[in-house]
């Protein structure tokens, strides 16, 4: 087998967490750097079952700080990158725009400069991985779906942000030669997901019966992809795709945001023994958030095509693993839900 030494940033956040896992106990020829650094958002919790693995590490470092990159570099001797880490929630990028430029550019090109100083004796077996988001392709109206080629459009600082970083991985690509592969990913849910993000902030809400916040009138719809087979598609890619390629990777499944709440109360309240319709009285629909995408669809034909993936086909199977994941982690979920969370909730939903 093939040693490497793969770098997985933002590991402790919630999709990192799921592809830290997955390395971890699928490739113990690999050895798997962890860097995080530990936001609100990362939880070194997310990986106490691979912690003590012996190809498993972990260093807290902030990607904005290009000599603690580059220390990483030197430690490891690093020969991969999976670039997960990022700030990612839109409704903050409203608010504090100036740290998504940071960690989502800067960051970026650190990471970005670093690899190929250190990789530029001899790409062969170096690959750098970016992980992105559909949100940067835009809004789409009634049909279609974002494809590989779709024009750039994004609408908030956040998918700006994470466009620019994108834009400067392929043009490492194409002006030094970089080995790079750029994945555009829809909605994540599943477990681990921090519960600012509308599954899991629904969900802690329905059972503490807590108003569950819907902007708008609900009918802005989502691509949803369970974590689970995220992980696995980068799996694939990492090892099979083609360098300089781009892959979409989407749930095939779309939903209004309105109409996944009430499957989600439907599920919660026979998972929790209430009446059906209990859990849905809590629905409250608030003012909208500014600039907000009507609606998100990823065509993953490619990645489908060239690889045989597929994503879960069952969108309330997947739900249901999540809800019973959260009700059955309640320890976890009560030690996220920190005060400096409850007050920014209360800073984006609590007057409205």
């Amino acid at each position: 087998m093939v040693r490497r030494t793969i770098l997985i940033t933002g590991g402790a956040g919630f999709i990192g967490s799921h592809v830290v896992r997955r390395f971890v106990n699928g490739y113990p020829e690999y050895d798997i750097i962890n860097c995080d650094k530990l936001t609100y958002a990362g939880n070194l919790e997310n990986l106490k079952d691979v912690e003590s693995r012996g190809n498993y590490f972990f260093e807290k470092v902030d990607i904005v700080d290009k000599p603690a990159v580059a220390a990483l570099f030197e430690k490891y001797k690093i020969d991969g990158v999976i670039h997960l880490a990022a700030e990612s929630h839109v409704d903050r990028s409203i608010t504090s725009p100036e740290t998504f430029i940071y960690t989502n550019i800067i960051g970026t090109v650190n990471l970005l400069n670093v690899a190929l100083a250190h990789w530029k004796d001899s790409f062969d077996g170096k690959l750098f991985y970016h992980i992105s988001t559909d949100e940067v392709f835009g809004s789409l109206g009634q049909d279609g779906l974002f494809t590989e080629s779709s024009p750039y459009d994004p609408r908030s600082p956040y998918s700006a942000s994470k466009a620019s970083s994108d834009h400067l991985v392929r043009a490492y690509w194409h002006t030094y030669g970089l080995p790079v592969v750029v994945t555009n990913c829809s909605n994540n849910y599943g477990p681990n997901q921090f519960p600012e993000k509308l599954i899991p902030l629904a969900i802690n809400n329905i059972k503490n019966n807590k108003p569950v916040p819907i902007y708008g009138k609900g009918d802005n719809v989502r691509d949803w992809l369970y974590v689970e087979d995220h992980a696995e598609a980068i799996d694939i890619i990492f090892h099979r795709g083609k360098s300089g390629s781009t892959y979409n990777i989407g749930g095939n499944n779309e939903w209004k945001n309105i109409d996944l709440i009430r499957l989600l109360c439907r599920v919660m309240d026979e998972k929790l023994g209430r009446q059906p319709g209990t859990s849905e009285k809590l629905i409250t629909f608030v003012t909208d958030r500014p600039g907000h995408d009507k609606r998100y669809a990823i065509d993953s034909t490619k990645l489908q095509v060239t690889t045989g993936w597929k994503p879960i086909p069952d969108f309330r199977k997947g739900l249901e693993k999540t809800v019973d994941w959260y009700l059955a982690n309640t320890e976890w979920l009560e030690n996220i839900v920190s005060g400096e969370y409850e007050k920014y909730y209360e800073s984006m939903y609590g007057n409205r």
